[in-house]
């Protein structure tokens, strides 16, 4: 997209959706059900990559670390931590938890950028975090899927922060098809160490729907949006449109009919709306973001 606002945005909506739709493949291994599906998003970007001709990009020692660390924390981590939250927590009160993202990313994103965090982004997403706060604390929820939901925050921060460094080599297309090639073997050997031979069945054809629907959409087209927007806009103003997730949560569980969203989730959707506007508004371009000097700590993935 041209705007980089307008990709974030759609991004965020996707991934939102996938808290929903995750909540019918519960309870299909999981292990093997997300490398199935990195599998299916690593194909479709490697083939983007091939058709677009780009340039050859030589991989550094530290690119293959922070791929690996971004393989095994943003893409295999929060998903796993979001399919099981699924089992104890409604689709839009995980969503608003993991709305937060912008809070961390507004005061960590700026200052490994070399830059301080403006007033007004940390501001905007302050109003996101109290969003999630009301979901979390009065919406469809219970502890454990707090303590899952909490999970899949942090691995959603360091979805965007271990890529920040690699997205001025590699590009947004890469950084997407990388770690998603990589997470693959770490899934399966993860499935067949846990789950045995359960861990290899076919998915039936809802269930395999679904994947393709998280492969193709939330993964492969959903995450080039988000990093090409990442890479133009900087972390902190980028992370504000996460506060959108809890909108694309919302809108996916009433069109599959997996129950009505309370007010409370209501509100906190509607907090983390406004505070995306507010944070857009009046903002001065944000400086191109500069390559990281050390690489970002393993902190913690739609």
């Amino acid at each position: 997209m041209r705007s980089p606002s307008a990709g974030a945005a759609s991004a965020m909506l996707l991934v939102g959706t996938s808290t929903a739709v995750s909540a019918t493949i519960a309870d299909y291994p999981i292990y093997s059900g997300q490398a199935l599906r990195y599998a299916l998003a690593a194909v479709v970007l490697l083939a983007v990559v091939r058709h677009q001709r780009l340039p050859r990009a030589r991989l550094m020692p530290r690119d293959i670390l922070l791929l690996a660390a971004l393989a095994a924390t943003g893409l295999a981590g929060f998903n796993l931590f979001l399919v099981e939250a699924t089992r104890h927590a409604g689709p839009a009160m995980i969503a608003t938890v993991v709305g937060a993202v912008p809070l961390v990313l507004a005061l960590v994103g700026p200052l490994l950028e070399g830059r301080r965090p403006t007033p007004r982004t940390v501001g905007a997403a302050t109003v996101v975090a109290v969003g999630a706060a009301v979901a979390a604390g009065l919406g469809s929820g219970s502890l454990p899927g707090l303590l899952l939901s909490l999970g899949a925050l942090v691995c959603e921060v360091a979805f965007s922060l271990l890529a920040v460094p690699l997205l001025p080599r590699l590009g947004p297309l890469r950084v997407a098809a990388y770690p998603a090639a990589l997470s693959v073997p770490m899934l399966l050997a993860a499935g067949l160490v846990l789950d045995g031979t359960a861990a290899l069945r076919l998915p039936d054809p809802g269930q395999a729907t679904a994947f393709v629907y998280l492969g193709v959409i939330v993964t492969a087209a959903a995450f080039f949006l988000w990093y090409d927007a990442l890479r133009r806009l900087g972390a902190d103003r980028a992370g504000l449109f996460a506060g959108l997730v809890p909108v694309g949560a919302l809108l996916t569980t009433a069109a599959l009919g997996l129950g009505r969203p309370g007010a409370a989730d209501i509100t906190g959707a509607l907090l983390v709306t406004a505070g995306v506007v507010m944070g857009q508004r009046h903002t001065k371009p944000a400086q191109a973001p500069a390559v990281l000097p050390v690489a970002p700590t393993d902190a913690s993935a739609t």
